[in-house]
């Protein structure tokens, strides 16, 4: 502002000024002209008229003529008549100073300003006229014939410049006062009030009330600055009431943890127990293994001396049944070779095999419990076979454990469904039942152990828990893809090593 104000004040001091001059020279001008006719007739009572008139206009102090030597040859004021200034004068030494004189020069040599006057002399050039009239004894060289001198006073100039300076000054000086109060109200609503709220929010934490939240709708820093601290205060609160409800509840916690001890402990002694009944059912399939074989045999002999017989049409019926003696047996052998090749709990043994003999041999061995339930099965093979690299063994496990739960899923005359498909570089086995689906509460833990939903003295949990585990060994995937009260689907995926089609290994 201060730059601002120099520079316009100075700009108004400069024009009025050079209105000022311009108006004083366009004067001395219309005095020339207007003299011109009566100086050609050398009628020095019209000259005088003219010079005495104007100088009655207001503003004007003095009007002279002087002639090239210096005399005073007309004057507003008569006791200069006839008087000679001193060509030495500053005034006049401007343009004296010069070899030759110069008959022209620019409006702001001719001006000389003093103590609220403005002189300003305007050369008289000798004319054709002029030195063609028989009234002049001039030259034609002589090229200046005298000057005119107004001078005028700058009293109404200088008080427009004051007042107009004044005027301007105090705007300026208003501009700034409101500047700075619209600054100060500025502030102190966008910053210092948003700042106290802010303060006042330190203080409320520091005094322990969590609970305190700066209302501040703002999209700037300090906006964000009270969002921060708000989100600050709730993390506080959050963690002050975990450690408050800690130092609350820490012996339900202590009992809570024991209580999970002792579960885990359960667990342990579950899983000796599990373990232990493996190793005897293997056991005591083997050591069923014997008589069933003998049963075989001797019914197989029997019946062979009944046949030999002359009279055997008599025995057809003892026969017959020694043949179905013969065959239970035979079945019967044949489950418990199943149930000792299933309980043998060796290293992982990946061998090239067919997918499509696990799931059969897996559906042989629970057709049983197919039968007992009253649960169809159906295969539905998408491609003719695939091979992995697994253990066999391990692979029909898992298969088995999943269709001994589908089978409890599954009500009575319903069917499980068992299919085979290729996508991608895996081979897909689906297990679908007709059960009423999986809780979704239920179903992130199906597969943690000893997690159960049946009956804790029939179930132990572990089933689907052996069946990951066996999955993950073997590199592949397995999940439920599907579950709604129309029934599941798990899905087992195995990376291919090879597929084979039409008896040909790719």
């Amino acid at each position: 502002l201060s730059v601002y104000s120099f520079y316009t004040i100075t700009l108004i001091q400069e024009q009025l000024g050079i209105a000022c001059t311009q108006n004083a020279y366009n004067l001395s001008d219309v005095i020339k002209k207007s003299t011109r006719y009566g100086m050609l007739l050398n009628s020095r009572e019209h000259v005088e008229q003219i010079i005495n008139t104007i100088a009655t206009e207001k503003g004007v102090l003095k009007i002279r003529i002087f002639n090239k030597n210096g005399t005073i040859a007309y004057s507003s004021d008569e006791l200069e008549l006839n008087t000679t200034v001193d060509i030495e004068h500053p005034a006049c030494n401007s343009c004296h100073s010069l070899k030759p004189i110069p008959t022209m020069l620019p409006v702001k040599d001719l001006i000389n300003k003093s103590n609220g006057t403005l002189t300003l002399v305007n050369p008289i050039i000798n004319e054709e006229q002029c030195y063609n009239s028989g009234c002049h004894a001039h030259k034609s060289t002589d090229k200046l014939l005298g000057i005119i001198s107004v001078q005028m006073s700058t009293e109404t100039v200088d008080s427009i410049i004051k007042k107009s300076t004044n005027i301007f000054l105090f705007g300026v000086v208003a501009t700034f006062f409101l500047l700075m109060i619209v600054s100060v109200i500025a502030i102190n609503l966008s910053i210092k009030k948003p700042l106290q709220k802010v303060f006042t929010g330190i203080k409320e934490i520091a005094k322990g009330n969590l609970d305190y939240k700066i209302q501040l709708n703002r999209n700037d820093e300090l906006g964000l600055m009270a969002k921060e601290f708000n989100l600050m205060s709730e993390k506080l609160k959050s963690a002050y009431d975990e450690i408050k409800d800690w130092n609350e509840n820490l012996n339900k916690k202590v009992e809570q943890k024991n209580q999970e001890l002792k579960n885990i402990y359960e667990q342990i002694v579950q899983v000796e127990k599990l373990a232990s009944l493996g190793k005897l059912s293997a056991t005591v399939a083997h050591e069923l293994n014997n008589p069933l074989e003998g049963i075989l045999t001797y019914s197989k002999l029997v019946a062979k001396k009944l046949e030999k017989l002359e009279d055997k049409e008599k025995y057809e019926d003892i026969i017959k049944i020694l043949q179905l003696i013969s065959d239970e047996s035979s079945r019967c052998g044949k489950i418990v070779k199943d149930l000792l090749q299933f309980s043998h709990q060796d290293e992982l043994q990946f061998v090239h095999s067919s997918v499509k003999d696990i799931i059969n041999r897996a559906v042989k061995l629970m057709s049983h419990h197919f039968q007992i339930n009253n649960v169809k099965i159906k295969l539905d093979f998408h491609i003719e076979d695939l091979f992995v690299e697994c253990d066999a063994q391990r692979i029909e496990q898992a298969l088995i454990a999943i269709l001994v739960n589908a089978v409890e899923a599954t009500p009575e005359g319903g069917t499980i469904i068992i299919s085979l498909a290729k996508e991608m570089e895996n081979a897909v086995i689906r297990i679908s039942d007709e059960g009423k689906g999986i809780q979704p509460e239920v179903l992130p833990h199906i597969f943690e152990p000893f997690y159960t939903t049946k009956d804790k003295v029939k179930d132990t949990g572990l089933g689907l828990a052996v069946v990951y585990g066996i999955v993950q060994q073997h590199g592949g995937k397995v999940f439920v893809e599907q579950t709604s009260i129309k029934g599941t689907t798990f899905k087992i995926s195995l990376p291919i090593n090879h597929i084979k089609q039409n008896g040909k290994e790719t």
